[in-house]
């Protein structure tokens, strides 16, 4: 059976990809299905099958009626329907289809990351990242506490991400590592080394020892090696430290 394509790439036959739907949805929605098909050329059955396989991938999603409300009654005379019904129902881009859309967030917490260093020096910087570690210990502590070692560090994969699928646990001669393939915020660490000493703060304070990063993106190795050092305790009392 041949496997089913999205519905984001999918040209369909006497019309265009449902891409084109979402962008139209993006450019002027919450529309109706009859203003679909007239903004795309194509008839209203397509578009109500479109909207169908949209709705299901969770990309679009009905308009609240304030906000249907809003845009019937900004519509053309001629356009607006005299009862309310299936016919007259909006849609609009869904939460969840918005990363299909060009989005900026590396470059606004690289450029967040710049203003903190301009504007309150290298030790505004070390507080804020102190702080930022601070949260994650307070997150992740109760959900270690009855572990052991090999527990905390398989639950630590998802430190990024729950079920990290590009994050695992690596041992060598005893010493366990943690290697993480994915970086989920590269562009910013590239930018901004300093925020990698977050995660290994964090982790020497959960795990209750030193942490040293052996391979890293910044050196184009390709991934991050997070190197446990189990025989090394790090002090209770030893506040947020910069990665050397």
């Amino acid at each position: 059976m041949a496997r089913r394509r999205t519905p984001i790439a999918n040209e369909r036959a006497g019309g265009p990809a449902p891409s084109a739907l979402l962008q139209a949805l993006k450019r002027s929605g919450p529309l109706t299905i009859r203003e679909l098909a007239q903004n795309l050329r194509i008839t209203y059955e397509a578009v109500r099958q479109q909207i169908a396989e949209l709705r299901r991938a969770g990309w679009v999603t009905g308009a609240s009626a304030a906000a249907s409300a809003a845009a019937g009654a900004s519509a053309p005379a001629g356009a607006r329907l005299s009862k309310p019904g299936p016919a007259s129902r909006r849609y609009r881009v869904s939460a969840a289809a918005e990363h299909l859309f060009p989005k900026h967030y590396d470059a606004l917490s690289a450029e967040l990351v710049h203003q903190i260093l301009e504007s309150f020096g290298g030790q505004g910087v070390v507080e804020v990242l102190g702080r930022m570690t601070e949260a994650r210990v307070r997150r992740w502590a109760p959900l270690l506490q009855s572990l052991n070692v090999q527990q905390k560090l398989k639950a630590l994969c998802s430190l990024y991400e729950d079920k990290d699928a590009y994050m695992e646990v690596e041992w060598q001669d005893g010493a366990p590592a943690l290697i993480e393939r994915n970086c989920p915020f590269l562009n910013v660490a590239l930018a901004h080394p300093a925020i990698c000493s977050v995660s290994i703060n964090a982790l020497e304070r959960l795990l209750g020892c030193r942490v040293v990063r052996e391979r890293r993106f910044q050196a184009g190795h390709g991934r991050c090696v997070f190197r446990v050092r189990l025989d090394q305790p790090r002090p209770q009392s030893e506040t947020f430290t910069l990665e050397p």
